[in-house]
């Protein structure tokens, strides 16, 4: 009797413990006016890390441990996979292996139920249409209606007119709606996805469940007041804004860290209920990486492990995504 009773209490707490996970309190994400909601409406303010380049320091990151360990211990609701476009080893030259990665870890996303962005982490997407829309395409292909996926379609469209962005945007959205109805997609702007008022005043339209990425560097000084009210603005003229990457230094990836700017920007994000991925996770010698050089590639870093960077961003999202 004591077993049953023990069985019985067990399978009680494991699924309580999975009825917690993000996933399964949120649900679909979808966009209701100028926000991006949850299942019952209201914006659920996803708080998350953004894995480095899948080439360089970053790549030996890319394993299904890591995902579980920052789902754990760092209490994300959201991972966003930097797929890179190119250069040498990236999806371009190696789309097998740059897939097979990805999806591993997307994966891993879906049973610890958190969110996970597939970004096409790219410069140039517009050069690289057939491409983006084969890779989106399988991929939509895989993960429809699964409601943990989210398409990051070009990572920062650099010096490019929105006209280009959007033709761009509205070929691989239709790709990916051919197969995926639903889940929610987000499209760049001009000058690395700060150009977001500029959108807003020419939005995407004749698809449902589009939000646009809004990136900043908190300790930029050319990252503060002015980029804040263009992503006011946009808000006011009616487009949801995610913010798939911000860094705590400089938006070099490395510079200063200034505690009282990531503050200011972390309270201007809540207030306007903004999901975010914090970028990112590498042991690169820079401000913004996440863990010092050497760190383990599986996880399980001690507090010693972190950079300055690392131990902010797990405090801070612990606190919020008690």
């Amino acid at each position: 009797m004591k077993k049953i009773i023990t069985v019985i209490l067990l399978s009680i707490c494991v699924n309580i413990l999975f009825a917690q996970t993000p996933v399964a309190i949120n649900g679909a994400l979808s966009v209701k006016g100028n926000q991006v909601v949850n299942q019952n409406g209201v914006p659920p303010q996803l708080r998350g890390l953004s894995f480095s380049w899948s080439i360089w320091q970053g790549r030996k990151y890319y394993n299904p441990q890591v995902v579980d360990w920052i789902s754990k211990d760092f209490k994300v609701s959201i991972i966003r996979l930097a797929m890179a476009v190119q250069p040498a080893h990236g999806y371009l030259q190696e789309p097998d292996s740059q897939k097979q990665m990805i999806t591993s870890l997307v994966d891993e996303a879906v049973k610890k139920g958190i969110y996970v962005l597939i970004d096409w982490h790219d410069h140039n997407s517009n050069t690289h249409i057939p491409q983006s829309k084969a890779f989106f395409g399988e991929i939509a292909k895989k993960y429809k209606g699964i409601p943990n996926v989210i398409y990051e379609i070009w990572n920062e469209p650099e010096r490019v007119s929105w006209d280009t962005v959007k033709n761009y945007a509205v070929q691989i959205i239709a790709e990916i709606r051919k197969y995926d109805p639903d889940n929610l997609i987000i499209v760049g702007s001009p000058h690395w996805d700060q150009d977001v008022d500029v959108a807003a005043a020419n939005p995407i339209t004749g698809f449902k469940n589009i939000a646009y990425s809004f990136h900043f560097y908190a300790s930029d000084p050319g990252h503060q007041d002015g980029l804040r009210a263009k992503g006011d603005k946009a808000l006011k003229l009616g487009i949801p804004l995610f913010v798939t990457e911000w860094g705590v230094g400089e938006a070099s990836g490395n510079g200063v860290f200034d505690l009282k700017e990531n503050e200011t920007w972390l309270k201007w994000m809540a207030d306007r209920k903004l999901s975010w991925s914090n970028w990112n996770i590498t042991d690169k010698n820079e401000t913004t990486a996440l863990l010092k050089p050497g760190a383990p590639a599986t996880g399980d870093w001690t507090e010693d492990e972190l950079t300055p960077d690392g131990v902010y961003l797990r405090k801070v999202l612990r606190e919020l995504n008690k």
